[in-house]
């Protein structure tokens, strides 16, 4: 590669780092980003220097916010006693899009994966069972994505709060198997969670 095209591979290769986007796409992007560098480029590269500056996870449940603790975890608004487990950030926003949950959120950061290595330490386990107990909570409800290894995180997260007086239920129908909650649409998650049970530990996976 000539040093004068060096650049544009190099852009090509971050966006493709990307989740979701592929060497093909990439190079679309990066093609369109060039082709605007005066108008979408410089808008681009400014909206991403305020998200790095400003943004910041907050530190009672883990989501990201400008605000720490975040705009969620302040409203008084919010249901103190109920409290959302999910995997992910894009979890809360995909529940948040869909306005069926008033309560407020953990944020565990991922699920437990032996193969990759993660496990409980890795997760915010220890900070939950913390929230549960310590907070008012009565309900805990794990929504976690219907893949192997968002069930066996759900039944790890259950027997950490067994000792613990919350009533601990998950989501029902409308996520199917291998679903991961930020795929969904709104009215499934809706429906997931206005009809959610008592978890049982017993379950099949």
């Amino acid at each position: 590669m000539s040093d004068q095209t060096e650049p544009i591979q190099v852009l090509v290769d971050r966006l493709a780092r990307l989740p979701g986007l592929g060497p093909r796409s990439a190079r679309r992007i990066t093609l369109h980003l060039l082709k605007r560098r005066n108008a979408t480029m410089r808008e681009v590269i400014e909206a991403l220097r305020t998200a790095a500056e400003a943004v910041r996870p907050c530190s009672v449940c883990g989501s990201l916010d400008t605000r720490d603790p975040c705009g969620i975890c302040q409203d008084p608004k919010r249901d103190v006693r109920a409290l959302c487990v999910v995997e992910d950030v894009a979890d809360v926003w995909a529940l948040e899009r869909a306005r069926a949950f008033s309560g407020r959120y953990h944020v565990l950061g991922g699920t437990l994966n032996a193969l990759d290595g993660v496990g409980p330490e890795d997760l915010t386990v220890e900070t939950l069972v913390q929230r549960a107990a310590e907070h008012g909570v009565q309900e805990v409800i794990l929504a976690l994505s219907a893949t192997v290894d968002g069930q066996v995180t759900a039944h790890y997260v259950a027997e950490r709060l067994g000792g613990i007086d919350v009533r601990v239920t998950r989501l029902a129908q409308g996520v199917p198997i291998g679903g991961e909650l930020d795929y969904l649409d709104e009215g499934t998650l809706g429906a997931a969670l206005a009809a959610r049970r008592a978890f049982d530990g017993a379950d099949p996976l």
